[in-house]
């Protein structure tokens, strides 16, 4: 039996969960969310001890691997409607900078002209100073995937450092050329 699909989701008070087939609704405080899962795995609520459980028809492999990533996809949204998730951006580079204009995301990271990325929906962006970006939101992978896409306009490179990093990320530095007069 799967040791994470086993365990129960403990749901708190302020959250409301349905359930109807496949289909499970998160509604909290910060927002709601919906996803449907496979028939392999069954998902039930009990709404008197406000637990969420995951069981699994069959011990079929397929049905194995579902069982623990419907329990932890479930666990994420419960934990993304009451606490939220978030993830940091850093810009590290002479001259690189950020900034908010509208419903797109500026970035000026030594491109001849300044990078626009669209703000998704659902997602909250500030920019607290030219060289951070805090991107806030209750779905942990609409949140990881638009940091992910604000990061892949200019990754960290190897020799200087310079590029769009997360806050607390160590980027391993190479050493550079290296020139020995007279060796010719």
């Amino acid at each position: 039996m799967s040791r994470i699909g086993r365990k129960p989701i403990a749901v708190p008070e302020k959250v409301e969960i349905s359930v109807k087939g496949g289909l499970v609704s998160v509604k909290g405080p910060l927002g709601s969310l919906q996803a449907t899962f496979r028939p392999e795995v069954a998902v039930a609520w009990d709404a008197k001890g406000r637990v969420l459980a995951v069981t699994r028809s069959s011990d079929v492999k397929l049905a194995r691997a579902l069982h623990g990533l419907t329990r932890a996809l479930l666990a994420n949204m419960v934990e993304g409607v009451t606490k939220g998730y978030q993830k940091k951006l850093e810009l590290v580079g002479v001259g690189y900078r950020a900034a908010k204009q509208g419903n797109a995301l500026s970035l000026s990271v030594g491109y001849s002209k300044p990078r626009e990325v669209a703000l998704p929906a659902g997602l909250k962006v500030e920019v607290p100073d030219a060289t951070h970006i805090s991107i806030v939101g209750c779905d942990k992978q609409q949140v990881g995937q638009f940091a992910a896409q604000v990061r892949a306009v200019r990754p960290p490179e190897p020799y200087k450092g310079k590029g769009i990093r997360y806050e607390g990320e160590v980027v391993r530095r190479k050493v550079g050329k290296t020139f020995v007069a007279g060796s010719a």
